[in-house]
């Protein structure tokens, strides 16, 4: 996919329930609804700005221990957004495939990704 086919930053809105596979995966589409995608992407866009606002804090040299604690509440919200995309993972797209009789590829998937994300 082309960069210019990805959303652009300021749409916060995005009407896409599609998104591409990591390179190194099947390339089967997952599919999410609506409300899920409208409701992580409002958490990234919230996070994006906070982030804004620590790029601000440098830049006016505020105080070190002040720039940390916003980082740390950075880190917790990303974690937090981790957390409800595999749970959606694994109620939806484990689920279905599952049903779909592919249920061995998802957790091989999963696994990849998970030792990627702990690191």
């Amino acid at each position: 996919m082309a960069a210019s086919e990805f959303p652009r930053d300021r749409d916060l809105d995005y009407p896409a329930t599609k998104h591409p596979p990591p390179q190194e995966f099947s390339g089967r589409p997952h599919v999410h609804s609506e409300e899920s995608l409208r409701r992580l992407i409002n958490r990234l866009a919230r996070i994006e700005g906070h982030i804004r606002g620590i790029k601000t804090m440098v830049n006016e040299s505020r105080p070190c221990p002040d720039i940390l604690i916003q980082i740390a509440a950075v880190r917790g919200a990303l974690d937090r957004v981790a957390r409800l995309i595999l749970d959606e993972h694994l109620t939806q797209c484990v689920a279905r495939a599952a049903q779909e009789g592919n249920i061995e590829v998802e957790i091989e998937e999963l696994k990849a990704a998970l030792d990627r994300f702990l690191l």
